[in-house]
């Protein structure tokens, strides 16, 4: 990748980490829910933005891009565990947490593709 500046990894993380955590906490506090998926909002704006930012950082940082999606995702299920009332269930949550960060992956993949042949081909 000569040439090609991309975003540094630990600013990626950083902004993953920040805005999958504030995905999930905004979610929570405008919806009144205990857990932002209970709430509509969440599958009609909170998820669609974070494939959304996981295939922003994807194009970003295309080295590895499935990380930043998994970043978006598990931070969630990390803000959960902390917010929780209790943790029986968290294993079943951290299952649903993997599955629904699948087509984050899969946006972050495409776009860090994407911008990769942009680049080749200069």
């Amino acid at each position: 990748m000569r040439n090609m500046k991309e975003l540094p990894a630990r600013y990626a993380y950083a902004i993953a980490i920040t805005g999958g955590a504030a995905l999930w906490l905004v979610t929570r506090a405008v919806s009144g829910r205990h857990e932002a998926w209970d709430a509509p909002l969440y599958w009609s704006a909170a998820y669609p933005l974070a494939i959304g930012l996981s295939a922003a950082l994807g194009y970003l940082a295309p080295t590895h891009p499935w990380r930043w999606a998994l970043a978006v995702m598990l931070v969630q299920a990390v803000v959960l565990a902390a917010t929780a009332a209790g943790f029986g269930l968290l294993p079943l949550g951290l299952i649903l947490f993997a599955i629904l960060a699948l087509p984050p992956i899969a946006a972050a993949v495409a776009l860090a593709r994407l911008r990769l042949r942009r680049h080749a081909r200069k």
